[in-house]
């Protein structure tokens, strides 16, 4: 059998060329014991994956030139050496850019059955995103009723969650993005109290006109002058949440950090920075806690899948475009 994969080519300099991630077919190979062989369906690309080609350590190894492109899938069991998991079984999973992977059976997580809910739901919502918003807003920020909370990139895949959650929470909700469509759908039907259009609109006097009381809490998932204009309307003893900086991940220079850094002294802030890693022990109470607010109507989530592994850097080079609406998802195979 052909696996069709994605393999590193060379470390993108700026934004994501073409030749920077390679196609190719390679052999697979029959199963051991103890494997289980996989046919990925669906994959998730997310803002990390520029991280991850960079050659530098973070909070994972360093790829090295030659490896498989990372990113998390969901996949169908289809030969199984391995007692704890038989044919069939669908499972989500570090899989990769390719069609098929071997696995040892480490890091399989089950798909529920018969859930309501479709594949790409577990890649978005009941996924990563859904744990890293849940985790990084209620475990970090500990929001309470009636405060102010700004969140940037908010018509993301992990924003939009946070937005929705803090409303659920009776907290007053700005959103912040980068076009009037996903403006409108934040207000329209996330219910957020207010959007900004960071490109067209002058943020500092839009901040000033939608939090006349000053920010409690603002999720961060960009940095640069966005997290910064925020901090000038922080009220005393205000919480950042650290969860991307999605501004400077093309960047080939260290970002400077925000110049009004002293308000984190002058107006006692807590700023914590959080990966979603820390929390996999725990993801039962994200999933607990979501599944009921989707039943009961009150969550929503969007995702943009596009077809064809073949299509997955042009899709991925439209997270830091801001092209893609809502969770970026390819279909590798149907489910």
């Amino acid at each position: 059998m052909q696996n069709k994969q994605w393999i590193l080519n060379s470390f993108p300099v700026g934004e994501i060329q073409d030749n920077d991630l390679i196609l190719r077919d390679s052999e697979l190979n029959a199963i051991n014991d103890g494997e289980v062989l996989i046919k990925n369906i669906y994959l998730s690309l997310d803002p990390a994956n520029r991280g991850w080609m960079s050659g530098r350590a973070s909070y994972v190894d360093a790829m090295k030139i030659g490896d498989i492109m990372r990113g998390g899938t969901i996949g169908i069991i289809k030969e199984s050496k391995n007692e704890k998991y038989k044919e069939g079984q669908i499972v989500q999973y570090q899989g990769g850019w390719q069609e098929y992977c071997i696995n040892e059976g480490k890091g399989l997580r089950l798909v529920p059955q018969n859930s309501g809910l479709d594949l790409p739901s577990f890649l978005s919502v009941m996924g990563m995103p859904g744990i890293t918003a849940y985790f990084g807003l209620l475990d970090v920020l500990k929001p309470m009723e009636g405060e102010t909370l700004v969140v940037s990139g908010a018509a993301g895949a992990v924003g939009s969650i946070v937005s929705q959650i803090a409303k659920i929470k009776g907290c007053n909700v700005i959103g912040i993005a980068g076009t009037e469509e996903k403006c409108n759908w934040l207000l329209r039907d996330l219910k957020v109290d207010g959007a900004i259009n960071y490109k067209t609109e002058n943020l500092k006097d839009r901040l000033k006109d939608l939090c006349p009381n000053g920010v409690d809490m603002y999720f961060d998932n960009v940095g640069g002058e966005i997290t910064e204009a925020v901090i000038n309307r922080f009220n005393i003893g205000g919480r950042m949440s650290i969860c991307g900086q999605i501004s400077g991940y093309n960047s080939e220079t260290v970002q400077p950090g925000p110049r009004n850094w002293i308000n984190i002294l002058v107006k006692r802030l807590k700023v914590q920075g959080f990966i979603v890693f820390d929390y996999q022990s725990r993801a039962k109470e994200a999933f607990i806690d979501m599944s009921k607010w989707i039943a009961e109507g009150k969550l929503h989530h969007k995702n943009h899948i596009v077809d064809g592994l073949e299509n997955a850097v042009s899709s991925l080079k439209m997270l830091f475009s801001g092209e893609n609406k809502g969770k970026m998802i390819v279909r590798i195979a149907n489910d």
